[in-house]
Order: C-alpha cells, then structure tokens, then sequence
C-alpha cells in the first residue's frame, strides 16, 4: 500500500475513491478527473432512482462504466465492490479521522437540506430531524459504518493484485497528493522542442 511519500502510481487510468460518508471522495473524484481529462461518474447517480428507488439498471450500468478505458468513480456498494476493484488500476483510500469525516458530512448534510439542494434523479436530503426517526439517516449511517474500510481496504491488493492502493490519512495529505500528480501530468504535457532547419 502507498501513502503520500511514495513515488506516483504511474498513468493511473481507471480509478476509484474510498473513504466513509463524508471523506470527500466525490471531490476529490471531480478533482482528478479535470486534471486526468478522465470522466467521473458519481456511482449514487447510477444507484438512486426516484424516490431513493435503486434503480433496475445499476449493476449494468457499473458493468458497462467500468469496461471504458478511462474512468473515476468510488468505491461503494457492496454489489459491484468486487467488480470495482477488479477492474480498477487505482484506489485512492481516503483514510481520514473519525472527526474530520463526521464534521463534514454534518456539514454537508445541513448544507444540502438548508439549501434545498438536488441530488441524484431528483432526489432531495430528508428532514433534519430525521436523525432522531431514522435509523439509516445519513449521519446515523455515517456513524455506523465509520470504521468499515479499516477492514475491507488493506486486503485489496492481494485480492486483486492489478490494483494499486494509495493510502491518504489526511485533507492535506490528498491536496500535497494531488499537487504532485498535477506536477507531473504538466510536466508529461509538455512538449520537446523543436531544433530549427
């Protein structure tokens, strides 16, 4: 497994991001694909219908995503985990602390809900309330599955031996990681020059 002092996987092509309810992985994802000119498909648009109905269609779509030569998405739903991985050639673990996470998806969830905000296919963030009601609550849930990757992640690379893990244990770990990945595409964009007849 790498972590932020490890040379750069190189050319990563295929990639998923980890981390719990709240890490930030669908930023980071949007990051990387802008730099990489790579697309990035948020996997709960390809989850959630309306209503928060899953949607009939989910295990193809990821199927046909994940056949394209290029992609960013997350790693996420138990599902297509497997299918994921086998087929990713990067993971990018964002292995924050507890209160880093939980801080943001409260964040996060008071902004959506405050704001109104759009979701996926029209969906909407329930009531704040419904911490209280609601046991799969989005903070609740986040709660509850805060240590789960600390399980499924450090087996990844003997179970799919093509992937590469890139451990990020902090915001500014995934910024100083960025910013050395974002060196080195420039770099490789630049083109030698020319002599002159």
């Amino acid at each position: 497994m790498l972590t932020v002092s490890d040379p750069l996987p190189e050319h990563p092509q295929r990639i998923l991001i980890a981390g719990v309810s709240g890490a930030g992985k669908s930023t980071l994802a949007r990051r990387l694909a802008a730099l990489l000119g790579i697309e990035y498909t948020e996997l709960d648009s390809l989850f959630h219908g309306p209503n928060w109905v899953p949607r009939a269609e989910f295990m193809n779509d990821v199927d046909h995503l994940t056949q394209e030569p290029t992609w960013v998405s997350e790693w996420q739903y138990a599902a297509v985990r497997r299918l994921l991985a086998q087929r990713a050639d990067t993971l990018i673990w964002l292995d924050y602390p507890m209160p880093v996470s939980m801080v943001r998806l409260i964040r996060r969830t008071v902004r959506r809900r405050s704001q109104r905000e759009e979701l996926w296919n029209g969906n909407y963030e329930g009531p704040l309330w419904g911490i209280f009601t609601d046991s799969d609550h989005i903070i609740r849930w986040g709660w509850r599955t805060r240590n789960k990757l600390k399980v499924l992640v450090p087996t990844l690379e003997e179970k799919f031996p093509g992937l590469r893990v890139v451990r990020l244990r902090s915001p500014r770990e995934a910024d100083v990681w960025l910013g050395r990945l974002a060196e080195r595409v420039s770099a490789s964009r630049v083109q030698p020059r020319q002599d002159q007849p």
